[in-house]
């Protein structure tokens, strides 16, 4: 698990990997984000890394494999996340646009908070995923595996959940508009608490 460094401007936030400021406090954050992102592309397995607080844009996260790694309230704008592999990760609080997630392998992983506009999960595994409290709009996660995964008080807007496997997924509290569960077993999810 990745290991939290304090920023040096004494903010309380963690510190970027290799870095001694928090994205807020760095003197050039697209910088910190490119030299993140070199690193990342340069290796096949990502571990612990700290990019919270960063922009990203037209990245390619694809055919990696992530652990332990933290994203919280970063931005993600037409990247690919296509064909990885995501144990324990953080990503909440992030805005996601035009994002594709497709055959992706993500447990344990938590998007708490996030924003996602026109991005797509199809055909991915989303085992034990925290969506809880996040928006989604305009977002497929069709052919998708979504085991024990929680969408908890969760606004789901004009998106699709098409053959997908949502046995003991929660969507307690969530508010759905527009959403197609056509051919999911949404009778083994949970969409209230019993009395």
């Amino acid at each position: 698990m990745f290991s939290l460094y304090p920023c040096a401007a004494g903010c309380g936030k963690p510190s970027l990997s290799g870095s001694k400021t928090c994205a807020q406090h760095s003197a050039n954050p697209e910088l910190e984000a490119g030299r993140l992102i070199h690193y990342i592309q340069s290796q096949t397995s990502v571990k612990d890394l700290v990019c919270n607080g960063l922009h990203f844009s037209s990245i390619d996260f694809s055919h990696r494999r992530y652990f332990g790694c933290s994203f919280i309230d970063c931005t993600f704008s037409l990247c690919v996340f296509t064909k990885s592999f995501f144990r324990m990760n953080f990503f909440d609080f992030s805005h996601f646009s035009e994002c594709d997630f497709s055959k992706t392998d993500f447990q344990f992983t938590s998007f708490a908070g996030s924003t996602f506009q026109d991005c797509t999960f199809e055909g991915s595994e989303l085992v034990h995923v925290n969506f809880t409290g996040s928006q989604i709009y305009d977002t497929t996660f069709n052919d998708s595996n979504l085991y024990n995964s929680r969408f908890i008080n969760t606004k789901i807007q004009s998106s699709d959940f098409i053959d997908c496997n949502v046995k003991k997924t929660f969507f307690i509290a969530s508010k759905h508009e527009q959403v197609s569960f056509k051919s999911s077993n949404t009778a083994e999810a949970v969409f209230e608490l019993e009395q």
